[in-house]
């Protein structure tokens, strides 16, 4: 059986290009329609509570699934095999990219990889915005979680924890079955207890023996970890504001092309943590440093999945019984599109304007671009991607690959 579980994971985790939109339609395909691994109720049970859940939806989806094949083995498997492919291959890039990333060329290559990065998030936001906004209220929370963070900074998990309270309050939408009686959880506890600890012993090496960068680094992305509701696109603003503002490890335009080079690898998008840590390990104290940095942020931006899995999977027919706490799912997920929105608009005008200012006026707190400061070319290799993703529908590496390639001719000018 276990060989069996590396081969349908592991090609799960080569072929896991697109987003969790795409790695979620992938995993029904294997585990569902050719496999039989899950039924259709229990994939849309498991991916409902992964929702619920802080990180990456698809990653957990994917242990889930390990661990109904085969116990925490299985769930190891499948999760591993999910992160690991995409891990190792931003391992290699993060670290040419620390020795190459200024030269030209490679400047021109991301120049299309950022304009088509734009689109992508676009494309994200269209696809959430159809499955969550169901009703009117879905609607207003969206709208004030994307004015609290674009024109307020409220910090992203107050937004998170007031729609997950607002949907809790409104009234429940009926159990999809009957009863449930709650397992019991003195299992649950001791697993998160275990976990916990496991997870936290690292961090407590690198405090003990004084590695202060580290230290600082792993403090951060653990944080981040336990507040990623809604997956990578939710938290994409929130991070950014801090590792370029807060901590100065990187440049907007690094993190920029952080996230362009975590679309173009197999995986979960949150991988774009990885490759921030070790651009600022390298700047820190070179190709060493900046693969200890990846290390330990891989640590601890995935070992809580897997913990929250192995706890939570056996309360999942429970959960999906009780209303208010679907109703807190349904709230999270309308605030994410409003998440969402705010980083598309962030995105953008750091893309197409060489100049963004910051302006207060009182509580409000807003980035405007500079107009005259609109570069022409990156907005028609953006155009050029939405042409072939939304009208075409060609698939993601296609156009990347396609977009990369129309940068370099940017050089030709």
């Amino acid at each position: 059986m276990r060989s069996e579980l590396f081969t349908v994971f592991g090609r799960i985790g080569l072929l896991s290009f697109g987003g969790p939109a795409a790695q979620i339609a992938l995993m029904h395909k294997e585990l569902v329609d050719d496999r039989a691994w899950l039924t259709e109720a229990e994939f849309l049970k498991a991916l409902s509570f992964c929702m619920l859940l802080p990180g990456p939806e698809a990653m957990q989806l994917a242990t889930y699934a390990g661990w109904k094949r085969a116990g925490i083995t299985g769930g190891l498997i499948g999760g591993g095999l999910f992160v690991l492919p995409g891990a190792l291959i931003i391992m290699a890039l993060a670290l040419a990219y620390g020795s190459y990333g200024a030269l030209p060329i490679v400047q021109a290559l991301f120049l299309g990889v950022k304009a088509c990065v734009t689109v992508i998030v676009v494309q994200a936001l269209i696809k959430v915005a159809k499955r969550a906004l169901l009703h009117n209220w879905h609607r207003l929370v969206a709208l004030g979680a994307f004015v609290a963070l674009f024109a307020f900074a409220v910090p992203f998990p107050i937004v998170v924890l007031c729609a997950a309270l607002i949907g809790m309050m409104l009234p429940a939408t009926p159990p999809a079955r009957g009863h449930i009686a709650r397992p019991s959880l003195k299992r649950t506890f001791a697993t998160l207890a275990i976990g916990a600890v496991i997870w936290a012993v690292p961090i407590g090496l690198l405090y003990a023996m004084n590695l202060e960068f580290l230290t600082e680094l792993s403090l951060f992305f653990a944080t981040l970890a336990v507040v990623t509701f809604g997956g990578a696109y939710a938290v994409l603003a929130y991070m950014t504001q801090e590792v370029v503002v807060s901590y100065q490890w990187l440049r907007t335009a690094q993190m920029m092309d952080a996230l362009g080079l975590a679309e173009t690898t197999p995986g979960p998008l949150i991988l774009v943590t990885q490759f921030v840590a070790m651009i600022a390990g390298m700047a820190k104290g070179g190709k060493a440093l900046a693969v200890l940095a990846g290390i330990v942020t891989l640590w601890v931006t995935f070992v809580p999945c897997f913990i929250w899995i192995f706890a939570g999977a056996p309360l999942i027919d429970w959960i999906d019984s009780r209303p208010r706490l679907r109703g807190a799912l349904s709230g999270v997920t309308a605030a994410v599109v409003g998440v969402i929105a705010n980083l598309s608009i962030w995105f953008a005008i750091h893309v197409f304007f060489a100049n963004v200012h910051t302006y207060h006026w009182g509580a409000v707190t807003i980035s405007l671009p500079d107009i005259v400061t609109l570069q022409p070319v990156t907005v028609i290799l953006a155009g050029l991607a939405a042409a072939l993703l939304l009208w075409k529908n060609k698939g993601l590496p296609l156009v990347l690959a396609i977009t990369a390639l129309a940068g370099l001719f940017t050089l030709l000018g």
